[in-house]
């Protein structure tokens, strides 16, 4: 087994591996090169010390990435592992250790909080993470809802709502700033700038999809991100309305309206993620619209101490 670090050039070899690990999970391939190279470009991936691949006998089986939104203890990491290759999924588990410590210490922080989430039946030996203090601390759902035109019209919105799409700069920013605040109290939610946000998005991002709701007397309330650049499925990334909002048929309205466009682009089939303890009543709102389970996942966690690297020794003078 040969481990070295992952580049851009390596994106078509982690998607077939993505792809067969799917296969194993979920029963078929669901992972789009661009989504792959989306983390590889990041101007934060530093792929020389934060990925890892794992080979045998020249085969890829294991891809690990490590990334720090929080600038503070909270680090997060991607791991996939083919089932027959446990050994190199545990190597680069190691590695993803030692560096979010070494990370935490670099941001100044006493410790690392490190979060991972898998599939709820990975292929990674669950009880390789739970002999090396690994616990989930959290379960999501990914539901699925089937597309037609004819079942899936345009709905009317409520009394005094208006939707606009965020081809301007200004509604980019406007929405932004609602996603950050409507999921502000959401678990594991990681504030991120305007800039950070558009990093972490991608460049596959077509911004007629995003609408912004306004409602008569209140101004903008609520927030819908989807986006298109996926095989399997058309995707709903964020939905979120304000507080004050709440309660008034609004989630709902953006819901079925992002539905109806995608059924009229011609997808059969609409995809999101939930928190299954989401306080706001996300998931009664999305089993009520016709989503079903696809497939459930769990975060998890483990704390460590914090590395501190030493510092390079100053030059000698001369």
């Amino acid at each position: 087994m040969t481990v070295r670090a992952a580049s851009v050039e390596d994106t078509a070899a982690i998607c077939a591996l993505l792809n067969a690990v799917d296969l194993v999970e979920l029963g078929r391939a669901e992972t789009d090169p661009g989504s792959v190279e989306t983390d590889l470009v990041h101007p934060d991936a530093d792929l020389a010390r934060n990925s890892w691949l794992a080979f045998h006998v020249g085969r890829l089986v294991a891809y690990g990435l490590l990334w720090d939104a929080s600038g503070g203890e909270r680090i997060d990491a991607d791991h996939y592992v083919l089932p027959s290759h446990q050994d190199a999924g545990e190597r680069l588990l190691a590695a993803i250790e030692r560096r979010a410590a070494e990370r935490a210490g670099e941001n100044g922080a006493d410790r690392a909080v490190v979060h991972l989430t898998l599939n709820s039946r990975p292929t990674l030996d669950r009880r390789r993470l739970t002999a090396r203090g690994w616990h989930p601390v959290r379960r999501y759902h990914v539901l699925t809802r089937p597309l037609a035109p004819e079942a899936d019209p345009a709905p009317v919105p409520p009394p005094g709502l208006t939707l606009r799409s965020c081809e301007a700069e200004t509604d980019r920013r406007r929405a932004h700033a609602l996603v950050e605040e409507t999921f502000a109290a959401h678990h594991d939610h990681q504030p991120r700038g305007y800039r950070q946000w558009l990093d972490d998005l991608g460049p596959g991002m077509d911004w007629s999809l995003v609408w912004i709701a306004a409602l008569e007397g209140a101004g903008d309330v609520g927030v819908v991100l989807t986006r298109d650049d996926r095989e399997a499925m058309a995707w709903v990334r964020n939905l979120g309305v304000r507080a004050s909002a709440r309660g008034r048929g609004i989630a709902g309205h953006l819901l079925r309206h992002a539905c109806a466009v995608y059924a009229a682009r011609g997808r059969d089939t609409v995809g999101l993620g939930v928190d299954t303890e989401n306080a706001t009543g996300a998931l009664d709102l999305y089993t009520s619209h016709g989503f079903g389970l696809h497939y459930a996942a769990d975060t998890w966690e483990v704390t460590l101490p914090a590395l501190r690297t030493q510092a390079a020794a100053p030059p000698t003078p001369a």
